[in-house]
Parts: C-alpha cells; structure tokens; sequence
C-alpha cells in the first residue's frame, strides 16, 4: 500500500508557523504575562529574520524558544481555540478533496510539519489523514523548556523522516507520493517515485516543470 506525504504550510493551509505561536503568546494567563512573551518575541525578531533566510532548522529552534515557561497545561487547553481560529479557517479549498482522494486509493496519509504534534493532530482529524510527523516540545515538570525533542522536522531531515516512516508500515517509497509547495522540501519530494508541486513557489515550480513533476494550484478550477 502506498502513502501520500503531504506538506502543511502553503500545500494545505494559508498560514506558517508563526500564526499559532502569536495566538499563544497573546493568550498567556494575564496581561502581564503577555507583554513579557511579546517583548521576547520582539528582540527575538532578528534573529528569526536571519535564520528563515539561512535554515529552516535553526528558524524552528528560534520560534520554539518562544514557548519557554509556558505550562502544558496552558498549550493544550487553549490547542483547540488555536486551531479553530487560526488553522482551520486557512485550510485551503481543495484540500480536502486531494486528501480523500489519496485515502480513496488506499494510501496511508501523512501529514509532515514543522508545527506542533497537537495541533497537527487536529489537521489530521479534520482532513482525515492517517498520522502525524510534527515537532515536539520538550517539558520538564509540566513546563516548556523553549527546546524541541528531536529529531527536529525541518529541511532535508524530512526525507530521512519519510524514509523512517516508509520503512516502519511497509511502504515501497517508489510507489509512494509527495506533496509541498516549498523548494525547501525538494529532497522530501526527491525520495518518493510520485513527487508533485502544490501551491509552488517560483523556484520549485521551475524544478517541476523542469523534472515533469505534477503542479497542483489547489486555489484554481
């Protein structure tokens, strides 16, 4: 049985991973609170510019910073409003439609981010996808340390996640597809036989039609 592996940010929803981790840094437990998370995100700024332009890696490591001292409790009981008014509403049209034609073939659907395993969870129910591959905070005594646990979904460690994924449920990764909008993600499109372009960017769209890739523009009759 095959498995569709589908990017997120820009191939399923109109949003990036800096939407959500606003909605929590302005719903902390009181104002003060809050002003303190968006003065650290304010200095943060920098440095997260620079690392979206070098490594998407290191970007992830920056934003997730963010989260340090912030309760899981507090994460996952506001992970459902986070989801209802930030995600959701930017599923793109046609979404839907291209996931369930992927389960209607019988393939095992994967949703692979860089966003948080509980709120992808959420996508995963929603779009009726299969499983998640999506970074994790770590938290000590109830309490997020600003650190992810690895491996770190980011970049080409995608592909080598892909690669583990494939191997764990017996999938064939030449019978095997691959969805994203992002040149960032082309050694994860690479390691599939049936890569396609979703919503590309200028550069992958030029590898595409440049390879006889797919291009999709879900947004597009």
């Amino acid at each position: 049985m095959p498995a569709s592996y589908f990017d997120v940010d820009g191939t399923l929803v109109r949003t990036n991973l800096v939407h959500p981790t606003l909605y929590y840094l302005l719903n902390q437990a009181n104002p003060q609170r809050t002003l303190a998370r968006l003065a650290d995100a304010a200095l943060r700024a920098p440095r997260l510019v620079l690392a979206e332009l070098r490594d998407r890696r290191t970007f992830n490591e920056e934003l997730y910073g963010l989260y340090k001292g912030t309760s899981q409790d507090r994460l996952l009981t506001l992970a459902d409003d986070a989801y209802e008014k930030v995600l959701r509403p930017a599923i793109i049209k046609g979404a839907r439609e291209l996931v369930h034609t992927c389960r209607d073939k019988g393939h095992d659907v994967v949703i692979v981010s860089g966003a948080l395993d509980f709120l992808m969870a959420r996508l995963c129910r929603e779009l009726g996808a299969t499983h998640v591959i999506a970074n994790r905070l770590e938290f000590l005594d109830g309490v997020a340390t600003g650190r992810m646990l690895p491996p770190v979904v980011a970049g080409p460690t995608k592909a080598l996640l892909l690669r583990d994924h494939a191997k764990e449920y017996g999938h064939d990764l030449d019978e095997c597809y691959a969805y994203s909008d992002s040149y960032s993600d082309v050694p994860m499109l690479s390691v599939v036989g049936h890569p396609a372009a979703v919503n590309p960017d200028r550069a992958l769209e030029r590898l595409a039609r440049a390879y006889q890739w797919p291009v999709v523009h879900l947004d597009r009759p």
